[in-house]
């Protein structure tokens, strides 16, 4: 993980005006930042109390883009919910669907084929350094820095066009199923994938050649937004937030799933929990998930993309459908009913872009789910900002929101 922050001093400007404002009795400003405000994505508010520049005190303010998905849930069937979900991290929905699959494979005690767990550990990461790049280029073009938007931006259109290839879609594909995907991988798709790595890779050091050793980026995010582990933990952060302060923890190897114990990657933790260590972790995560996909698609084994008893769950081939009368009314009973769960409850989490992205379902029987909780990681990791930003500058807040690296969809669920 690149780190030179040893040959720098970090200005202490903040400390010293907050020491002269000390001796003066000022009035404190009530300041709203947000929800209509470029940094803060359009549905935050941040409640700020200023003396002077200073923050004193800082409440976000969530549920602007409130949309009910967990209710929308628990009044459709299994299978149709598998679009709202693209709609959480909208930035990584191949990720969010396969999370919320492999929840309910975990109710229905279905194993998939090796080949639907490669492929869903290819579509995943892909679905990671697409989010990281958006969030890299978001950040760094809140604190001034346009030309990584640029090149993050191009890098994430290449791979908007494999998603179109192998999904229909650009934006919300909707690919996984319970049970499996919803095709195989074109042919030449996965070379495509394997050329997209090669060419990020040289990309990815011009982004760090722009920025590690950068002077204005340093001073923008060295020391700024400092989260130590203990907070990390007990405010409930995970993903490279969590990381970032140096916690040791990764669901992908921690709990594996998809296979990810078959694949070897390492985990880039921070030092100091501030703004930059952040940022470096994301760059450093995305070359690990090249070196995953790599893998993947290297051992990627022959096979069904989907479990021989998903053909109870999800709808039957088209062609079957119009030729053979029993899968006519299995098509039939699945979009009416939904498929036939067994009654209990299960709670399941992936290691996603932005955290650990967990769904808590209850099931009494039949095609709907009585109850269903979505564990958001973007409305954990927001609710640092009330300690993190108090002390800092106003100035200081567009880097720390940034670095936070949180999507509003799957926080006003």
């Amino acid at each position: 993980m690149p780190t030179d922050k040893a040959e720098y001093t970090a200005p202490d400007s903040g400390a010293k005006t907050a020491a002269a404002a000390q001796e003066f009795e000022t009035e404190h400003l009530e300041m709203s930042m947000g929800p209509s405000h470029p940094s803060t994505h359009g549905v935050l508010r941040l409640n700020l109390e200023l003396d002077g520049e200073i923050v004193k005190m800082c409440d976000p303010v969530l549920g602007y883009l409130h949309r009910g998905d967990e209710k929308i849930a628990e009044n459709m069937t299994y299978n149709q919910f598998v679009p709202y979900t693209d709609r959480l991290d909208y930035l990584a929905p191949l990720a969010n669907n396969a999370a919320y699959a492999m929840a309910v494979e975990k109710l229905a005690n279905m194993e998939v084929p090796e080949r639907c767990q490669a492929i869903r550990v290819v579509t995943s990461e892909l679905a990671r350094i697409s989010a990281h790049l958006l969030g890299l280029g978001a950040y760094t073009m809140d604190v001034g820095a346009l030309t990584v938007f640029m090149i993050t931006f191009t890098e994430r259109e290449k791979l908007y066009k494999l998603f179109e290839e192998l999904t229909g879609a650009r934006f919300t594909t909707s690919y996984t199923r319970i049970g499996g995907v919803t095709r195989d991988m074109p042919d030449g798709w996965m070379d495509r994938v394997l050329t997209f790595c090669e060419e990020l890779l040289p990309l990815l050091d011009d982004v760090e050649a722009l920025l590690t050793r950068n002077r204005i980026w340093f001073d923008r995010t060295a020391d700024v937004g400092v989260i130590s582990k203990e907070d990390a933990v007990s405010y409930g952060l995970t993903g490279p937030n969590l990381r970032g302060s140096g916690v040791d923890v990764d669901l992908r190897r921690d709990a594996p799933y998809s296979g990810y114990e078959n694949y070897e990657f390492e985990v880039p933790l921070g030092e100091n929990g501030d703004c930059y260590d952040r940022y470096a972790i994301r760059l450093e995560e995305m070359r690990q998930s090249v070196r995953i996909v790599r893998q993947a698609i290297d051992k990627m084994p022959d096979g069904p993309f989907y479990a021989e008893e998903a053909t109870k769950i999800f709808a039957p081939n088209k062609g079957k459908i119009l030729t053979s009368m029993e899968e006519l009314i299995q098509n039939f009973m699945i979009t009416t009913e939904g498929p036939d769960m067994p009654a209990g409850e299960v709670y399941f989490e992936a290691e996603n872009p932005k955290g650990a992205l967990g769904f808590y379902i209850v099931s009494k029987g039949g095609g709907v789910p009585y109850r269903l909780k979505i564990r958001g990681p973007s409305f954990n990791n927001l609710s640092i900002l009330e300690k993190v930003c108090v002390g800092g500058m106003v100035s200081d807040i567009p880097a720390i929101l940034g670095s936070l690296d949180f999507v509003m969809g799957e926080c006003d669920r």
